[in-house]
């Protein structure tokens, strides 16, 4: 008897465990996948920084990875924190390949980046309609109305978890990376002014609520980020919305092209932050578990590697058909001697290349030409007019204006500011010290083939954003004269007459800091 009332109590035992089960097991999974500016870098990059993957990235490569974890993961939401515009195929396009792309990818939701204003914010209007997924933004309204640009916020179940997605833009993305005429009409309102109503009112509804932020210091403009600590402009707008929004989840955060290698969890609210470096070359990776409380079960960024990831060629038939549908963009222009790289908080080649095609084109004395313009490398061999206007994709036209010595001053102080990285110059050889305050970094000034001459009038050549105050280009005042003529025909025009194309030599921008840490 006593061993029948043993397997009873056993039996009797394991029936209140599976019933219990249930009970206890209310817990759902939840895979966040996210990119952000990916900036329509639609082929691979070599990953010169990396002994690991010899090429990284690239649409068609990316489109895989992406569903290749898919088919491994449970409950999934593909999300993107903005800057799917930029690049001569999405300029040809006007901005209607890169939202076909990211539909056929699957993306779930979108968030708007400052580069999906480049034709202006009355074309993206007009193609916006083409996504099969919500476009968010909640911030940005129209001048006369109190009305959001984009769609505020989105609700998606997935796996028996609802999910709220918001979307925003920073004030000072808006103000001073998007070129003013394209923004006319529209204005910004802060981010957490805006966000938390939402939030307040949609939290009892869901059970996770995710913000999608395009925010932060500007991005740097380097493919080789990832490895730089210097070019690292970190998350700081996006931690503090971690620690003022209430009821927020996680931050998916773009702009400034930084990456977290796993999500950082905010220590006051408990808001998880992510971000990946851009350019599409890692995806973004966060398992969750939802329940009475949330849990994260994994974070980190999957490189994607172009070598041993398949192109996925629905994608690839996608690009190579809008590239078929320009066939201009593949004409060869000129030809490399060498590959020609940018520096974002450096002189660079290419940087120097471009400004001097510039000054040239109109006889300056000195010519500006903004880092965070310069948006890819050039490769040896045989250059295409759809790599030159890869490298500068936007619709500025060359701006000049006159400058006096007080006001030309000011202006270089700014370049060497870091801001926005260092613009590259031509025309002028300038020592700074870095290490000094802004507005008293400047060491000594050679111009137009002497010293600095406070009492002269300079004409300076720039572009229209930065002429009429993007990036913070207070200064030019009210003389400027915006030609007809488009930078990226210059450039075209300067990289033709070439032929052989031979970068400038360094020396133009000197950082004594910089200099003196070589010499050590």
């Amino acid at each position: 008897m006593a061993y029948i009332d043993d397997a009873m109590n056993k039996h009797l035992t394991k029936c209140l465990l599976l019933l219990l089960i249930p009970l206890c097991s209310h817990a759902k999974e939840l895979t966040l996948l996210y990119t952000n500016d990916i900036e329509s870098v639609y082929e691979p990059v070599g990953a010169t920084w990396r002994n690991d993957i010899d090429r990284m990235g690239g649409m068609a490569h990316l489109a895989t990875l992406i569903r290749q974890v898919r088919n491994e993961s449970q409950n999934t939401l593909l999300l993107d924190a903005g800057d799917i515009f930029t690049g001569s195929l999405s300029k040809a396009t006007q901005g209607k390949l890169a939202f076909d792309l990211y539909s056929a990818m699957g993306y779930d939701v979108l968030n708007l980046g400052n580069h999906e204003f480049e034709y202006g914010w009355q074309k993206l209007r007009e193609v916006m309609p083409r996504a099969r997924y919500p476009v968010l933004n909640a911030n940005i309204f129209y001048e006369e109305l109190d009305v959001s640009f984009g769609q505020p916020f989105t609700i998606r179940e997935v796996g028996g978890v609802r999910v709220a997605v918001l979307g925003s833009m920073g004030i000072d993305a808006f103000n001073n990376t998007i070129m003013k005429s394209n923004r006319t009409g529209l204005r910004v309102r802060s981010p957490a002014e805006v966000l938390q109503p939402i939030i307040d009112q949609i939290r009892g509804e869901v059970d996770f609520v995710v913000v999608l932020t395009h925010q932060n210091r500007t991005a740097p403009m380097q493919t080789d980020k990832e490895a730089d600590p210097e070019v690292q402009r970190g998350f700081d707008e996006d931690y503090e919305l971690a620690g003022t929004l209430r009821g927020v989840d996680m931050i998916i955060g773009g702009h400034s092209d930084h990456g977290l290698h796993e999500p950082v969890r905010h220590p006051a609210t408990g808001t998880y932050i992510g971000m990946t470096f851009g350019q599409g070359m890692h995806l973004g990776y966060a398992k969750f578990e939802v329940g009475e409380s949330i849990r994260l079960v994994e974070g980190k960024l999957i490189p994607v590697d172009a070598d041993r990831v398949a192109a996925a060629n629905d994608i690839t038939d996608l690009i190579e058909a809008a590239r078929n549908a320009n066939p201009e963009l593949k004409e060869e222009i000129a030809v490399m001697s060498e590959r020609v790289a940018r520096r974002y908080y450096r002189e660079s080649p290419l940087g120097n290349l471009l400004a001097d095609i510039l000054r040239d084109y109109t006889g300056a004395d000195l010519a500006v030409f903004p880092a965070g313009a310069i948006r890819a490398d050039l490769e040896m061999g045989p250059l295409t007019k759809e790599e030159v206007l890869n490298v500068f994709p936007f619709t500025d036209k060359v701006a000049t204006v006159p400058m006096k010595g007080e006001k030309l001053h000011m202006l270089l102080e700014k370049v060497v500011s870091l801001d926005y990285g260092l613009a590259q110059v031509s025309g002028a050889n300038i020592v700074f010290d870095r290490i000094r305050p802004v507005g008293e970094r400047i060491v000594s000034v050679d111009i137009a083939g002497g010293p600095f001459d406070p009492s002269r009038t300079y004409e300076v050549v720039t572009l229209s954003f930065t002429a009429t105050g993007g990036e913070g280009y207070d200064m030019f005042g009210e003389d400027v004269v915006i030609s007809s003529k488009k930078v990226s025909d210059v450039l075209l025009d300067g990289f033709r007459k070439m032929k052989t194309v031979v970068a400038p030599q360094p020396g133009r921008l000197v950082d004594r800091v910089v200099s003196e840490e070589i010499d050590r």
